[in-house]
């Protein structure tokens, strides 16, 4: 409901003749002017300006005005959804009433010609949520105004007070940010658009906290805790999946997107929260990872908890709550069979900043918070994950919660590969320690570079503090103490052998565990990935296969190669070639053997993938039970997007933007689309159809673009075709008021 004083003090011989909001400076003090400067949206624990204009003169020693502010359809005391207060405060509250506003008389005022400059302060662990105020002097009461309250990391009494400016510029009232995807050896960031002070998204984001299960199962508890970012974070995260009822996106990691858009379209998150707000709260299609943090880092922000997108590369999923991760393959070097345990690519999460007083009065476990809104398994009922302290993941404190065993195992499980013979029977052939949760990656703070974040989540793998915590956090899975919202992860895959990256560098491949073998070491064999020319989408692939052993003798071997696409989730989405050979390793000397995947051969297979991995496995022929697996994943670069803006940039006044677009190919492009977006920039999604682009030539797209929001704005284009997928590109405008 809005307020309109034309309407509501239009009374004849009313107390009560005007009020003045001050929303264009009061939002500017409180950092919110750039959602609204005519709707007063206030930080808790913050002083604000409101005046009264009264009829008659205004006598402290002799009237009392009482004012009340409620939120939520059951306003209580008691709850801390409803506060009323005085000028002078001689009201009289229940003795268990939280949430208390106050409210004083400015000096500059004067009572004594009926206007009352009030100096008015939330409580500081006043619920979030959106406020009416009214007030009663005498016998008669009114209501005077709508206001939104939103948490305050600039209050050192609130539980989310981050206290370094540049960081809640970062984490706050950054718009735009930086997603990382890709591999741990080819980490690819993309550009992504917050928007959390578009227009209506104070609106949509409570919209959001009152379609949750908890709100449905019992509103007046719900508004109520509303006051602890603890529990509206966990809301949140439940409410970006639609597994949930009500929630705001579908989850797809198939390649039928009917009915939708692939996961790949999107660059912002403000056109899906949109769709969802004004579809009557209908799930949109579709996200992924990275697209749900990204939507729920938008909510967190706008709602005052500091807010970042996390990737961990090599991220585990493991469902039988073992810390374990299992994976097969068959002796011909393919994956066998899915593993109800897998290993993802990367996976995309956020963290949350707040205290976590329920954990520990120290503050051992205050501060960064892990919350994962992608649905994966279940947590006390519901798709949601978190908060899970990161200081708690890095000490192996599994007990606590929210879900962190759920988190450990991602950034830490131990690894198992499984070799099925052609019998059914299985052989281990490797184990390893350190192979989960590399890179764990974030925008660094003020810039566009990345930041590894990987050493707050876990202690250095290979040493005996790593090792002590792991058998700690396992010993408190085992015996049943885990936290309670105790949830499990999604995917990563388990290489044997050497683990080799796309750059060439190699690791040794450790000789295999557990196995029938001679009672002396065997040779070593090492095995490694080089590039002959870097891997592009839409070219023939060229690596080059490099073993050498310090054997004495020479080591006649079978070497099966095989070549998957991959999705991101660590599932095979088909093979795309497999090779077999047999070969003479000479002592001292490297053996080489080139591997081409031709364009023609992966082309339909990798539009839905994100990228390929190379496998082999070795087998001794002298030794047979001597058995050797290195894998190496490579990710495709994407053909270029060129972008020129041409004008200067300012409010209101339109700005020309150039789009190029060359087809590499030998091929025609179709279906051929164009996608701009960015906050500030365009209100809403700018999608332009290309017609078909023949070969070898170049597309030049024209757009008008009318900046609405001064500062520095980010653009974003996506170019999608039936050969290639949302290919991305931006870049920086400045916009003058």
């Amino acid at each position: 409901m809005k307020l309109d004083w034309s309407e509501n003090y239009s009374y004849p011989n009313s107390a009560f003749t005007g009020v003045d909001l001050h929303s264009g400076s009061n939002n500017i003090d409180h950092r919110t002017s750039e959602i609204s400067v005519k709707e007063l949206i206030v930080r808790r624990g913050q002083p604000f300006k409101f005046t009264l204009k009264l009829a008659k003169p205004f006598k402290p020693t002799l009237d009392e005005l009482i004012m009340t502010v409620t939120t939520g359809e059951q306003p209580s005391e008691d709850l801390g959804t409803m506060s009323r207060f005085g000028v002078p405060d001689k009201v009289r509250r229940s003795a268990s009433a939280k949430a208390v506003w106050k409210a004083e008389l400015q000096r500059s005022t004067a009572p004594e010609t009926g206007i009352l400059t009030l100096s008015i302060t939330p409580s500081v662990d006043s619920p979030v949520g959106e406020y009416t105020m009214s007030a009663r002097l005498g016998e008669e009461e009114r209501a005077l105004a709508n206001l939104s309250v939103l948490f305050n990391p600039w209050c050192p009494g609130d539980v989310v007070f981050l206290p370094d400016e540049v960081e809640r510029k970062e984490y706050v009232m950054n718009e735009h940010g930086i997603i990382y995807k890709g591999v741990d050896n080819y980490i690819a960031p993309i550009h992504w658009d917050y928007g959390q002070f578009e227009q209506d998204m104070v609106n949509i984001c409570m919209k959001i906290l009152d379609c949750s299960m908890k709100h449905k199962q019992d509103p007046a508890k719900d508004v109520s805790a509303r006051c602890n970012p603890v529990y509206v974070s966990r809301v949140i995260t439940s409410m970006i999946n639609s597994e949930n009822e009500g929630g705001i996106l579908k989850g797809n990691w198939g390649n039928d997107f009917r009915g939708g858009v692939s996961p790949t379209h999107w660059s912002s998150s403000y056109p899906i929260l949109k769709n969802w707000f004004n579809a009557c709260f209908c799930s949109v299609k579709y996200g992924q990872c990275w697209v749900f943090s990204g939507v729920m880092c938008s909510v967190m922000r706008l709602l005052g908890i500091p807010c970042r997108v996390v990737t961990n590369y090599q991220s585990a999923h493991d469902t039988n709550k073992n810390l374990i991760i299992e994976t097969y393959f068959a002796d011909y070097g393919v994956r066998e069979k899915d593993s109800k345990d897998s290993v993802w690519n990367y996976h995309v999460w956020v963290e949350g900043w707040m205290k976590r007083p329920d954990l520990a009065k120290d503050g051992r476990y205050d501060g960064w918070q892990v919350l994962d809104p992608t649905p994966q398994e279940k947590s006390d009922g519901m798709f949601c994950c978190g908060p899970a302290p990161v200081s708690a993941i890095r000490n192996g404190d599994t007990h606590l919660k929210y879900d962190v065993p759920f988190v450990f195992a991602a950034v830490n499980a131990d690894c198992i590969t499984w070799l099925v013979k052609r019998d059914g029977s299985q052989v281990k052939i490797h184990s390893e320690e350190n192979r989960i949760g590399q890179s764990i990656s974030t925008k660094s703070v003020g810039t566009n570079r990345r930041m590894d974040i990987t050493d707050s989540y876990k202690q250095k793998e290979g040493t005996k503090q790593e090792r002590n915590i792991f058998q700690y956090a396992l010993s408190r899975v085992n015996d049943g103490t885990a936290g309670d919202g105790q949830t499990c992860i999604s995917g990563e895959k388990v290489e044997n052998g050497t683990r080799v990256t796309n750059n060439g560098s190699t690791q040794a491949t450790r000789q295999p565990e557990e196995q029938i073998c001679s009672p002396t070491p065997p040779p070593q064999l090492f095995i490694r990935f080089e590039e002959v020319s870097k891997p592009v989408n839409g070219e023939d692939v060229s690596v080059r296969l490099v073993l050498n052993s310090d054997s004495k003798v020479v080591r006649l071997l079978s070497i099966n190669i095989s070549v998957q696409a991959m999705r991101y989730t660590g599932r095979p989405a088909g093979n795309i070639l497999a090779n077999s050979t047999e070969q003479q390793l000479m002592p001292g000397r490297d053996l080489i053997i080139p591997i081409l995947v031709p364009y023609s051969r992966y082309q339909k297979l990798m539009i839905d993938c994100e990228s390929m991995n190379i496998s082999t496995m070795v087998t001794d022929q002298r030794k047979k039970n001597h058995v050797f697996l290195a894998e190496n994943r490579i990710v495709l670069m994407n053909p270029p997007i060129v972008i020129n803006v041409q004008g200067e940039g300012r409010v209101n006044k339109e700005i020309s933007v150039e789009v190029l677009f060359m087809n590499p190919l030998n091929e025609i492009l179709r279906n051929c689309s164009l996608t701009l977006s960015g906050s500030g920039l365009l209100r809403e999604e700018l999608i332009t159809k290309v017609p078909d682009l023949l070969p070898k030539n170049r597309v030049r797209v024209m757009f008008g673009v009318i900046p609405y929001r001064s500062g520095e704005r980010t653009l974003l284009v996506d170019f999608d075709c039936a050969s290639f997928r949302d290919i991305k590109k931006s870049c920086t405008v400045i916009i003058r008021p």
